[in-house]
């Protein structure tokens, strides 16, 4: 969230900052009237364009912001600058895609978005008991994953806050109860991520749980200022992390420390897969103020920090977002990792980890190389065929703060970071930000696979053109037409709604799978699709991205292919699947067999 910066003298900062181009007008009109879009021209090179329908949707929504402790009001800015996400969830199971998406303010509405079929939204968490969240006392929404944990198949709520944690059962579609009490959650994490997993593989969800301030602060009423990191590349005093074994009776035992997830870092983002092949789920955190960790999975008895084995927690930088994807069509996880770049100022870069032996667990960061390291205050990105042309695509979302035009508060900012343990850690210390940008006005980037020779960005040319200070990413096919649309939630913004539009000569597939008697969700199944001499990987998630949830089901771009050879399903189970020559243009939904 916050960078490293590099000790340099604050004179070349400033005229560094002086240099920066003028900063881009926002993008706000989405009528393609006033688009300068050449749709047929996208179509043509690329395969697809955007449309950003929101308002056509019925979707009126602006996150808000938390408002902390008075103590805080100089860097408000800098402090509250989290809480927009969304996780897309068919709570109904109607089959049509809904989504739930967080506010950060006391007092303020969360909102659940319950799709009509017919192109539009309507808001139903006030009817539905999952709006009036944000409770003074209570902490405030920094987002939530969707998991059956109890099996009944149908998808449960988790909310992580600042604050008090939640977690709500789906009554069949018509309502959700809230049972956190018998979950018997603690009563205050600040945290900032969770991901539904099933560790152990026996069947019932498990639950992580990623802390950032520790636990014991309460940011609305501080005892002290001293809050901030101890350090902007090796901070170790943020909140513990958690991990919490479902017993399969509706509660929850917290085992992180038997488990060996005892690292107090500033934990930003997590997602969990199965990285090795050995049928349990592995476990990569992306860490503010220094490196990240990754964490493999011992048959469920343990997990083991492997960052130094591996070489992804080699470089303190300031991680943001953990989000896979199998890029080359191999059958391997490639990690992807945002951090922050200024030019000029910083440039952390972007990691996107590529495995040159799964098995051993040793990774490459082939970012610079693939053409996607450099971003902006890069925080949501996620992996999905956005052209169905039969490769990964990336979608990256940037900005920390969009204050007054032409306004930085870089400067400012670096005078912090050079400075001892004793300035950094307390927030007294750090210059006013008086409404200044911080990295402010960035644009989005879409980066298209063009396989071996890397990615290219094409956001303006496809029409994703906004400037908001983008937060969350989720990739779903909001109108059933096989194509992968987007949702971004932007802090202290409107949440927008791009419609994927796909030249129709590019073929899709899809999967929606259920589990049988265990893991309903069923998190951590594999897909792995074959045609044309390709195969490409895919797994069902709980939980990925940056403060973001993608749809269940697993789709998949074909191009021009006129058949699929066959799809392997493995259950996380462990029982293997095989569907020979599926048909094309349709989700399969699959139901594990006995």
């Amino acid at each position: 969230m916050r960078p490293q910066v590099p000790r340099v003298l604050p004179m070349l900062l400033l005229g560094a900052m002086l240099a920066t181009p003028a900063l881009i007008q926002r993008f706000s009109d989405s009528s393609r009237a006033n688009r300068s879009l050449d749709t047929v021209t996208a179509l043509s090179r690329y395969g697809f364009y955007f449309e950003e329908v929101s308002a056509e949707a019925g979707v009126a929504f602006t996150h808000l912001a938390p408002q902390l402790d008075p103590k805080l009001d100089h860097i408000m800015e800098e402090v509250a600058s989290v809480g927009a996400s969304v996780a897309v969830v068919d709570f109904d199971r109607d089959g049509w895609q809904d989504f739930y998406v967080t506010n950060s303010r006391e007092g303020s509405a969360n909102a659940l978005f319950r799709n009509l079929g017919d192109g539009t939204f309507e808001d139903v968490a006030p009817r539905m008991g999952v709006a009036d969240l944000n409770v003074r006392g209570t902490g405030v929404s920094m987002g939530s994953v969707w998991g059956d944990f109890d099996k009944d198949g149908y998808e449960d709520l988790f909310l992580y806050k600042w604050g008090s944690p939640e977690l709500y059962h789906n009554d069949s579609g018509n309502g959700f109860t809230r049972v956190t009490d018998k979950a018997a959650f603690p009563r205050w994490i600040n945290a900032n991520t969770a991901v539904w997993f099933d560790y152990d593989r026996d069947g019932a969800l498990d639950l992580f749980v990623g802390g950032y301030y520790p636990e014991h602060i309460n940011l609305w009423k501080l005892e002290t200022t001293r809050i901030m990191p101890e350090s902007f590349e090796y901070a170790r005093n943020g909140g513990r992390n958690y991990l919490f074994h479902n017993r399969g009776d509706g509660s929850f035992e917290e085992v992180a420390e038997r488990m060996g997830l005892t690292s107090t870092r500033w934990t930003l983002a997590a997602a969990a897969a199965d990285l090795r092949g050995t049928g349990y789920p592995d476990l990569v955190l992306a860490n503010d103020y220094g490196v990240d960790e990754i964490y493999f999975n011992e048959s469920g008895e343990r997990f083991r920090e492997a960052g130094g084995q591996t070489r992804i927690g080699f470089v303190p930088k300031s991680g943001m977002n953990v989000s896979y994807g199998d890029i080359m069509s191999e059958g391997r996880f490639a990690i992807y990792i945002s951090n922050i770049s200024e030019p000029g100022v910083l440039l952390q870069g972007n990691n996107l980890w590529m495995p040159v032996d799964a098995h051993d667990g040793q990774y490459d960061n082939m970012a610079s190389i693939l053409g996607v390291e450099i971003g902006g205050w890069s925080y949501g990105a996620q992996f999905g065929d956005l052209n169905n042309d039969g490769a990964l695509d990336l979608y990256l979302v940037n900005g920390l703060f969009s204050g007054i035009p032409g306004s930085d508060y870089w400067y400012d900012h670096s005078k912090v970071a050079g400075g001892h343990r004793s300035i950094i850690e307390d927030a007294r210390n750090w210059p006013p930000m008086e409404g200044r940008s911080h990295s402010g006005y960035q644009k989005t980037h879409v980066w298209i696979n063009s396989g071996p020779y890397g990615f290219t960005d094409v956001a303006a040319l496809v029409g994703a053109g906004d400037t908001y200070d983008g937060r969350a990413v989720a990739l779903v096919d909001l109108w059933n037409r096989g194509v992968l649309d987007v949702v971004v939630a932007n802090q202290r913004g409107p949440l927008l709604i791009y419609r994927n539009t796909v030249v129709p000569e590019h073929h899709w597939i899809g999967f929606a799978l259920e589990g049988n008697q265990d893991n309903r969700s069923p998190i951590g199944a594999q897909v792995t699709l074959f045609w044309d001499g390709k195969r490409q990987l895919q797994e069902v998630s709980g939980g990925n991205g940056f403060a973001s949830q993608n749809q269940r089901s697993l789709h998949f771009g074909l191009g021009s292919a006129e058949r699929v050879e066959k799809a392997v399903i493995r259950w996380p189970s462990g029982v293997e699947q095989i569907l020979s020559a599926p048909a094309l243009g349709r989700v399969h939904r699959i139901t594990e067999p006995e």
